[in-house]
């Protein structure tokens, strides 16, 4: 996923959604999901196995790889980058992966945690923080139509 993601930059695409693969029944990645193995290919004790992530931990780094330009992946790939010996990536230049540190603003902290304090000169709405009005000012159930 690395050389993928280093693939993805260097070639300017940036994915902004990523879908994770779940299996579904009669389908020939299911098999492959499930055996470790390639199906379109001869299955013995000697062939070659096939890498499928299958923990919560694994997938999630795999969606981080891919979704590298997000400030919201950046302590977890900063701490892969290191696990794997590939601090030369963590940077601000353009052969780097991501920046060593994080930006000031709403972004998930290295223990997964979001700041949810206010920013100067940003308005809250609901969607940013603030709670739902019950005070009356707006209906909140469903609207009923005149006749």
């Amino acid at each position: 996923m690395l050389n993928l993601a280093l693939w993805m930059k260097r070639n300017g695409f940036r994915a902004d959604q990523v879908q994770n693969f779940y299996p579904s029944p009669m389908a020939l990645a299911t098999a492959m999901y499930h055996s470790g193995r390639n199906p379109l290919r001869r299955v013995d004790h000697g062939s070659v196995p096939v890498v499928v992530p299958k923990s919560a931990r694994q997938r999630r780094l795999h969606k981080a790889f891919l979704r590298y330009h997000d400030p919201n992946n950046w302590p977890l790939l900063r701490n892969a980058l290191r696990r794997m010996g590939r601090e030369d990536l963590i940077g601000y230049g353009k052969r780097h992966l991501v920046p060593p540190a994080q930006p000031a603003g709403r972004w998930r902290q290295a223990d997964g945690k979001t700041s949810n304090r206010p920013q100067r000169g940003r308005a809250l709405t609901q969607h940013t923080g603030l709670p739902p009005h019950n005070d009356g000012s707006r209906p909140t159930g469903r609207r009923r139509r005149k006749a």
